[in-house]
């Protein structure tokens, strides 16, 4: 169906208008489809099948569908005939080179069958008794391999809408002789089945159902053919290597990490190898790794051994790059006229101190000036009260003893004063140093 613009929708959706087409009656005008793609069965699978009988669907709808395994229920995706009139629609050589693109040879696709009908209220309801007795068969098929003593893990089992075929999933290391016990299903089911060996990335396929990035299993989803994945992809990706961040629910190494492989290949084809003598704006230096994202280089200074990180388009030739005393320091403005310069400098740094100008320091005193007796003061009595524990009077010189005192008299001076620090006894030292030289008192 034609997808119409806003105005044209609105005219054709105007009733006063004669020729004005109705959802409806645009279906019926369109050319039934011929070809479609749909997906079936456990693990699904893809077909491109035909439809005879003017079938006219919509993507997501189900269908009765006869493969090469029977009758299926199964969901249209799309259509591949130019006449749909759908926009989703693919050609069929677009088909191809999905499939190309997907794994070629290998993809699971299938063209052997054909559209039988729109899938009714009893298809559906057939379908699922069908996948209740598909449970109940596999459940069987444990009992009778733990009977037999057979070294299988029973996985996963489904019927056809008609029953005329069940597959039954399971693992196993080696290979397993079960001829009797397919006898015995086959007798009690009336059925025929296929005995089908998986691994563990088709177990993951069955029974998984989302990863820890939050989306369904790309294996249960749309991934079909699961190639192996190298170590050495895990080890450019990933800055660690703990299973648990690199393993997905297979116990194998992701499959996510083959899909940007080829663009981190071409991103560390870029970086210079490791050991390799570059230059930087400080100087020559030694290569020690580099992040492929970021196209960021750890350098090794030759002058000083510090290990910078250099934007890889500002590595230059190691014989013309700066001495290591010489820094040229990058303009980030440079290219910009003077008015984008100041819209892209923040405010603070635009203007110093307030109004744009530096605010205005006080003048030091030259060598010749004196503080004033002030501020001296102010000062100097908290580390006079410090030292001798006494305030000093305002305006007076420090009391010194002579140096002709001598004897004990000296010395019990010192000794009173070391004990002058003490609360109360600041007075009685200063007694004793007028005591001791009157002449300097009477001034």
């Amino acid at each position: 169906m034609s997808i119409f613009q806003l105005p044209i929708f609105e005219e054709d959706a105007d009733p006063a208008r004669r020729d004005a087409m109705t959802l409806e009656e645009q279906l019926v005008a369109t050319e039934p489809c011929k070809t479609l793609v749909v997906r079936f069965g456990r693990i699904n699978q893809i077909g491109e099948y035909e439809s005879r009988d003017g079938l006219q669907a919509g993507c997501g709808s189900k269908l009765i569908v006869r493969t090469h395994r029977g009758v299926e229920l199964a969901t249209l995706l799309t259509t591949t005939c130019p006449n749909s009139g759908c926009p989703t629609s693919v050609s069929r050589q677009e088909i191809r080179d999905y499939i190309t693109a997907s794994g070629g040879r290998d993809y699971p696709f299938y063209d052997r069958g054909r559209i039988l009908r729109i899938a009714t209220q009893e298809d559906l309801r057939l379908h699922t008794e069908r996948q209740g007795e598909a449970q109940r068969m596999a459940a069987k098929c444990r009992e009778l391999a733990k009977f037999y003593v057979l070294d299988m893990t029973i996985i996963d089992a489904e019927l056809t809408l008609e029953a005329e075929r069940g597959v039954i999933y399971y693992h196993s290391e080696q290979r397993v002789d079960f001829r009797e016990l397919v006898q015995e299903l086959a007798v009690e089911f009336r059925t025929r089945l296929d005995m089908r060996q998986v691994g563990s990335r088709d177990e993951a396929r069955l029974m998984a159902d989302y990863e820890r990035c939050g989306q369904q299993c790309c294996c249960k989803n749309f991934l079909k053919v699961l190639k192996p994945i190298s170590m050495r992809s895990a080890k450019q990706q990933k800055a660690t290597l703990d299973p648990l961040k690199i393993s997905g629910r297979c116990g194998r190494l992701m499959c996510c990490l083959r899909y940007e492989d080829s663009t981190y290949r071409e991103l560390k084809a870029n970086l210079p190898h490791r050991k390799t003598r570059v230059g930087t704006i400080e100087g020559p230096g030694i290569v020690m790794g580099g992040q492929i994202l970021t196209q960021l280089v750890q350098v090794k200074l030759e002058a000083d051994s510090r290990i910078i990180a250099v934007p890889l388009e500002e590595l230059m030739d190691p014989n013309e790059c700066p001495e290591p005393g010489e820094y040229l320091q990058t303009d980030p403005l440079r290219g910009l006229s003077k008015d984008e310069a100041e819209e892209r400098i923040p405010a603070g740094k635009r203007s110093k101190g307030q109004g744009g100008r530096k605010p205005k320091r006080k003048p030091k005193p030259k060598g010749g000036d004196q503080p004033s007796e002030s501020a001296e003061s102010k000062k100097k009595p908290k580390r006079r009260r410090k030292r001798r524990g006494g305030k000093p009077k305002e305006g007076g010189d420090r009391p010194k003893p002579e140096a002709s005192s001598a004897g004990s008299g000296g010395k019990k001076k010192r000794r009173r004063r070391r004990r002058g620090r003490r609360k109360g006894e600041g007075s009685g030292d200063s007694n004793a140093a007028k005591q001791s030289n009157p002449a300097q008192g009477n001034q």
